[in-house]
């Protein structure tokens, strides 16, 4: 049994900015042609960049949701080049954003066969039914995160508000699936 390191990957951090003042979406469409917004299917605007690659929806509230960033970072970097962007531009804009990193969806590889049919038996706050979904879906408590965890040793993470909540419960993950030997490590 050689157990590996686990391949973490953030694929996604989901984080919501307030304004504290209303925003005139018409006035940034205007300004900004590339904008998408369209306020008969959705209320929001659609604010894209380029680098960091990432989609903000803005809101006439003055509320935003950014969403594509790969690191906490780089959500609020885009979120205050979104900001800055607009202030350029001449859209009134008197407060600083308040950023929360809402959640962060990662993938990791721990590199051994999990056996998810034993899992069930093992481990509380599993959910498991192969003919609706391959995977079995697994309730943490510490860090608060669910995990759809594959058979062929893959992992998806949900749920975490910081990076580090992620690494922290992979580890956690990890340590667990080897007590309970429910992870077999091919020989190396």
């Amino acid at each position: 049994m050689a157990k590996r390191d686990p391949l973490i990957i953030i694929q996604n951090i989901v984080a919501s900015a307030a304004l504290n003042q209303t925003i005139n979406l018409q006035l940034i469409v205007e300004k900004f042609p590339h904008a998408e917004y369209n306020p008969r299917v959705f209320p929001g605007l659609v604010f894209r960049l380029k680098k960091p690659k990432t989609a903000t929806l803005i809101f006439t509230t003055g509320k935003m949701v950014c969403t594509g960033a790969k690191s906490e970072k780089e959500a609020i970097r885009a979120v205050n080049k979104v900001t800055k962007e607009l202030k350029n531009h001449g859209i009134p804009i008197s407060n600083k954003p308040v950023i929360t990193i809402q959640n962060i969806v990662a993938s990791a590889a721990l590199g051994g066969e999990i056996d998810l049919e034993t899992v069930v038996y093992k481990l509380k706050r599993v959910m498991y039914e192969p003919e609706q979904f391959p995977g079995a879906v697994y309730r943490m408590d510490e860090p608060k995160v669910v995990f759809l965890i594959f058979s062929a040793g893959k992992l998806v993470c949900v749920g975490a508000k910081r990076e580090q909540q992620v690494y922290e419960a992979v580890d956690n993950i990890q340590k667990l699936l080897e007590e309970q030997n429910l992870i077999f490590y091919p020989a190396s």
